[in-house]
């Protein structure tokens, strides 16, 4: 069981993976709706320049959220003490500062034509950074379906948000730019739930600690 301290800090990180896993996925919907400024052999398509620029800021803001969402992951317990799951949940962690990194990192190519020696430099690095996520999530995911401590739904997020980096995110990336953008917009909604599941956790210790002390007090 966590502190009531511990459980409150697992709730608010958890709100802040919820909310920006709601946010990427309207994102992910704006890139998609928005009328084009430049053709598609760009790397800032559909945005010009200045408005990529703009919005790869954001999108380095945008996933501090996330991770304080796998932080949050890793600081509930529910991934258990094992090395296996340990190691996951902190891959996950270094992964995702990796691919928050280099959405600032991609400002260097708004202006390059795609693809060019630039933009595979790119490419290269969200791939590295995804196929990490991806992988150490399905591992700390099984770690949190063998401990158990989720007994719901929640218990399957975290495998589920790896095993989605493989099926069907990485194919739909290499399709057709609307593919990718709503692939990654899902991605985006299994991260809000993830926070959700925090949420739900931080407020289950608190309610639980708070039983305690009345048990302890009426004896």
């Amino acid at each position: 069981m966590i502190s009531e301290r511990s459980g409150t800090g697992v709730a608010k990180l958890g709100w802040l993976c919820l909310v920006a896993g709601v946010i990427g996925a309207a994102a992910a919907v704006f890139l998609v709706l928005v009328e084009p400024a430049v053709p598609e052999d760009r790397y800032s398509y559909p945005l010009t320049a200045g408005g990529f620029t703009a919005i790869q800021v954001f999108f380095f803001v945008h996933h501090l959220g996330l991770v304080a969402g796998l932080y949050g992951l890793w600081h509930s317990g529910v991934v258990g003490t094992s090395r296996f799951g340990r190691w996951g949940a902190v891959g996950a962690l270094v992964g995702m500062a990796l691919l928050t990194l280099t959405e600032l990192i991609a400002i260097t190519g708004s202006d390059a034509p795609y693809p060019s020696p630039r933009t595979d430099m790119l490419d290269g690095l969200y791939g590295v950074s995804s196929v990490l996520i991806g992988v150490t999530l399905i591992m700390a995911g099984v770690a949190v379906v063998r401990t158990r401590v989720w007994r719901d739904w929640r218990r399957y997020v975290p495998l589920l948000l790896g095993v989605y980096v493989f099926v069907p995110m990485t194919p739909a990336v290499f399709g057709p730019f609307v593919l990718a953008r709503f692939a990654i917009g899902g991605w985006m909604l299994g991260f809000a739930l993830l926070g959700w599941a925090l949420v739900e956790t931080g407020e289950d210790a608190a309610v639980d600690l708070e039983g305690d002390e009345l048990l302890a007090a009426a004896r």
